[in-house]
């Protein structure tokens, strides 16, 4: 992937039909050429560069213009948007891939002895500002590329574990563990682009979930180099000796240090998939099967709800979504499960959650719209760049609450956004669904698509800042995977109070003293 267009160009996405009436007069909005977007010249100190070099060697280091802007923000629509106005204001002066732990800790120590801030790289798929640090105090900015670190280290087979470097893309290492007969099971949306390091830093949460778990529940065991040496923590499955230290580093962001390798549970490649869609009349009646399933059995291994707009767009099919053809339209909300491994066991829990699915209203669509979900998932993030291209802005946000608070903080972000954004003169379509879930509450994850107005970062902005006070008012939490970043940074503090953000503090003043680990970001 190369900024600021997500995938390969070779497979562009087309406009969706439901969203091409949005689309303002004006014309193409494709934005400059990255190549043409101006860079101010490096400001790392000359000593630094030259430390670095001879650390890492001079093909490891670099200024070049198309690798800083590769390495500039993550891909949020302001990211991307940014970068296609000409906006090249947030780009490191350096990138820089270091070989192995040993020469990430020795970057870290460079940077901590010249105050240079560091920013560690895998997929760079942030969607919240992650890749963005403060520069104020600090004599340049490094990105540091984890893809020289691709290894599977380890594979326990007895133990069902894998020990992977922390630069390996998600699609790599599903390739290295399926030579072995195994899966990790960690499918986020981001799948094609992020990052073994990326998933841990962010907590991530990928589709099959239900099944597998999230990223974090996944993690054994973790590598960390901080400015102030090694961290390994992680030595057996579930231990009682104090603080379980693994989720201190999961979820930081790369501020208390950069993660570089990670042991994990991994699975056996499943023999036998099936995926159906079911119609429900609507949201409320389809989440209370999800939590049947979560709370009560049998659990598929996917479960994904859209609720009656994102069922209307068929957002849960891409391709469809830009076919121009509504044979395939569902009235009522789709829910999408899935079924996964050998083939007895797969069945038998199928024909369990059939019975639940039709004892709670639901109506079977077969096989057809859940076998097009799951063979079409990964082309959803192609539909924004023809939306961005045709003026159209699109965007998406998460949250995560409690089962009895579901429906009103769906209802309520649902008319934060909209009532924003058509205050502004561009109203939206605003859709849910739920991908998540848990015995206690789920995510709801919302796509917004809207005209852009002659300022959409600002536009976004508005609406993001409503959305994210109906989200606190309501007393859910800012982000169930997306993580915090700069975007979320505020609210994070307000979530989790004043005593605990200065315990945070504390842990980074002993970890990184000089703060040059993602300065800005998360704290």
């Amino acid at each position: 992937m190369r900024r600021p267009r997500w995938g390969d160009p070779a497979t562009p996405g087309r406009l969706p039909t439901a969203a091409a009436g949005l689309a303002p007069e004006g014309g193409d909005r494709t934005g400059v050429d990255p190549d043409e977007i101006p860079l101010s010249d490096p400001t790392v100190p000359s000593a630094a560069r030259s430390a670095l070099t001879e650390a890492l060697g001079a093909a490891h280091v670099t200024d070049d213009h198309r690798a800083r802007i590769d390495h500039t923000r993550g891909y949020s629509t302001p990211d991307i948007l940014a970068l296609r106005a000409g906006d090249g204001t947030d780009a490191p002066d350096l990138v820089v891939t270091p070989g192995s732990h040993a020469d990430v800790l020795r970057v870290l120590q460079i940077c901590a002895d010249h105050r240079v801030a560091v920013v560690p790289f895998t997929g760079g798929t942030s969607v919240v500002g992650g890749l963005t640090p403060d520069r104020a105090g600090f004599a340049g900015v490094v990105s540091i590329d984890l893809a020289r670190l691709d290894r599977l280290v380890d594979i326990d087979e007895v133990s069902r574990t894998a020990t992977l470097q922390a630069g390996l893309r998600g699609v790599q290492a599903e390739e290295l563990l399926r030579a072995k007969g195994f899966t990790l099971g960690h499918f986020p949306q981001s799948y094609e682009g992020a990052g073994i390091g990326g998933y841990a830093a962010t907590r991530s949460a990928g589709q099959s979930s239900a099944g597998y778990g999230r990223f974090d529940e996944m993690v054994e065991a973790l590598v960390v180099a901080t400015p102030s040496g090694t961290i390994e923590v992680g030595t057996a499955p579930r231990s009682a000796a104090g603080p379980d230290l693994r989720q201190l580093f999961l979820g930081s962001e790369g501020v208390l240090g950069i993660i570089t390798a990670v042991t994990v549970r991994i699975h056996p490649q499943p023999s036998h998939r099936v995926f159906e869609g079911w119609r429900f009349d609507d949201f409320d009646s389809g989440a209370a099967a999800l939590r049947a399933f979560v709370q009560d059995g049998p659990m598929p291994t996917v479960v994904r709800l859209s609720d009656e707009m994102e069922t209307a767009v068929n957002l849960a099919d891409p391709a469809a979504a830009g076919a121009g053809d509504d044979a395939s339209a569902i009235d009522g909300c789709l829910v999408v499960v899935g079924f996964e491994g050998e083939r007895t066991e797969a069945e038998t829990r199928r024909a369990a959650a059939t019975s639940v699915l039709e004892r709670l209203g639901g109506t079977s669509l077969g096989t057809g719209p859940g076998e097009a979900w799951r063979t079409g998932r990964f082309r959803g993030p192609y539909l924004r760049d023809p939306l961005l291209d045709a003026g159209v802005l699109v965007e998406t946000l998460e949250t995560v609450t409690y089962w009895s608070r579901l429906s009103d903080l769906r209802s309520a972000v649902t008319g934060a956004l909209t009532d924003t954004l058509a205050a502004a003169g561009t109203p939206p379509l605003v859709m849910c669904h739920i991908s998540h879930v848990y015995p206690a509450g789920a995510s709801l994850y919302f796509t917004v698509v809207a005209p852009q107005t002659d300022d959409p970062i600002a536009q976004w902005s508005a609406a993001k800042t409503a959305a994210n006070d109906a989200i606190r008012a309501a007393g859910a939490s800012i982000t169930h995977h997306h993580a915090v970043g700069r975007d979320h940074r505020v609210a994070y503090h307000a979530e989790i109070g004043d005593l605990a953000l200065e315990t945070l503090r504390a842990m980074k003043r002993t970890l990184d003293p000089t703060g040059v680990c993602n300065p800005g970001v998360l704290l």
